[in-house]
């Protein structure tokens, strides 16, 4: 199959991709959208159909659904891939897909224990989607079963810490590998209009600019919302709401409870329009259960400035069981919260920083924090991206509250400031 043949827009970086990843190892890194996926896709259809008969044909991802989700589902779609889409067969939720007439092995790796899939498997070939996300055993592993001669692995990913390992064991020892990688940047992916570069442009910052913008493996440092401005970002009035989408709480009981109400305005932005906050260190006394409850739905009911509320998901500290069954019982039906920080963190510093999410001007236990919220330098010296946990349980309730909830309003903002 040659690739020149395919009538795929394809930028010289992806058909150099497709053309030389003839190594053992082949990784596409760096920016968000940059095209990466498709030139590694092309290049598996390619290394499908010319596989030995021999050995496994094995996708792996984070999870089966994120491979159906970032890698069958694209495949399949004709104005992606043209007459090859057709060629590409499976059913949602099966462990198997045949492509080109080859069954093809979809294995999820969400943590160590995924190793033990691959364990007595032989393969001939590999495709990783999202190399960092998954488990160093797991990769190592993967790589021990390629054991078929000539046997390759075709992988994507976006950069993490300078001292994760797919950088710390394999691109930092390129040369003393059988490996080849290609650095990608938004401008080696031709589908790209100059609207959304320049969208992208405004929504990411600080952390998430360099790694999924310029495309570089650096540590998190410094201040985690480095875009904050509070001129900007903290208002006095806040316009009619459309919905009171969330009430985010996060739980604490020696720690402080803190809630964040928010709503999307007929403007089409996020307005954190009150807050709520408990701090037993400071009362010298701790609440119950019981009397959270009790507090919370006493101020829901006549939130200040702003009268009765009941906002249509509460979002609640996934750890917070007690406190949870404590909401159920008193007919406030909890949600519990998605608790991925980065990806929550990611989700407020984008709307953030394309001026829409406000804060009211009462919620000064937030506004507070926002300006505070660092990440831990100890923690990035291990390669880890934590914030520092102090002062931030308003940060983690407006979090709660905003990724939780995105399938409800990512479609209903304004574009981007």
């Amino acid at each position: 199959m040659n690739p020149a043949a395919i009538d795929l827009p394809l930028s010289r970086k992806q058909v150099d991709f497709v053309g030389r990843s003839t190594a053992r190892i082949n990784l596409a890194h760096g920016s968000v959208r940059s095209g990466k996926s498709i030139a590694v896709t092309l290049a598996f259809f390619i290394a499908v159909a010319q596989a030995p008969a021999s050995g496994l044909i094995l996708i792996v991802g984070r999870s089966l659904q994120t491979i159906e989700r970032n890698v069958l589902e694209p495949m399949q779609d004709p104005e992606l891939f043209g007459p090859l889409a057709r060629f590409v067969i499976h059913t949602r939720g099966a462990t198997t897909a045949v492509i080109l007439g080859r069954v093809v092995h979809l294995v999820g790796a969400s943590d160590a224990r995924a190793e033990g899939r691959l364990r007595g498997l032989t393969a001939c070939l590999a495709m990783a989607d999202e190399l960092t996300l998954l488990p160093e055993g797991f990769v190592k592993q993967l790589l021990g079963r390629l054991s078929v001669p000539n046997a390759r692995l075709f992988a994507s990913t976006n950069p993490d810490g300078p001292s994760h390992w797919v950088r710390r064991d394999f691109l930092s020892r390129e040369s003393e590998l059988n490996m080849r990688s290609w650095h990608f940047t938004l401008k080696d992916n031709p589908s790209l209009t100059r609207e959304y570069i320049d969208n992208l442009s405004t929504e990411y910052t600080g952390l998430w600019r360099k790694r999924f913008l310029e495309g570089l493996w650096v540590a998190a440092e410094g201040a985690i919302y480095d875009m904050w401005d509070e001129d900007r970002h903290v208002v006095d009035i806040i316009p009619q709401i459309h919905r009171w989408i969330a009430l985010g709480i996060d739980y604490g009981t020696t720690n402080a409870f803190a809630a964040v109400l928010l709503g999307l305005g007929n403007d089409r932005r996020l307005y954190v329009a009150s807050e709520w906050r408990y701090d037993a260190r400071h009362q010298r006394r701790q609440l119950t259960d019981v009397e959270y409850s009790e507090r919370l739905r006493a101020w829901l009911d006549n939130v200040p400035r702003i009268g009765h509320v009941r906002p249509q998901f509460v979002t609640v500290d996934p750890s917070a069981a007690s406190f949870s069954a404590q909401l159920r019982r008193d007919r406030l039906t909890p949600t519990p919260a998605n608790n991925s920080v980065l990806d929550g963190i990611r989700t407020v510093s984008s709307l953030l920083a394309s001026d829409r999410l406000k804060v009211h001007s009462s919620c000064r236990e937030l506004i507070a924090e926002v300006s505070g919220y660092a990440w831990d330098d100890k923690a990035a010296e291990k390669g880890e991206d934590k914030p520092i946990k102090a002062a931030d349980h308003s940060c983690d309730a407006l979090r709660y509250a905003v990724y939780t909830t995105r399938a409800l309003w990512q479609h209903k903002l304004a574009k981007a400031a």
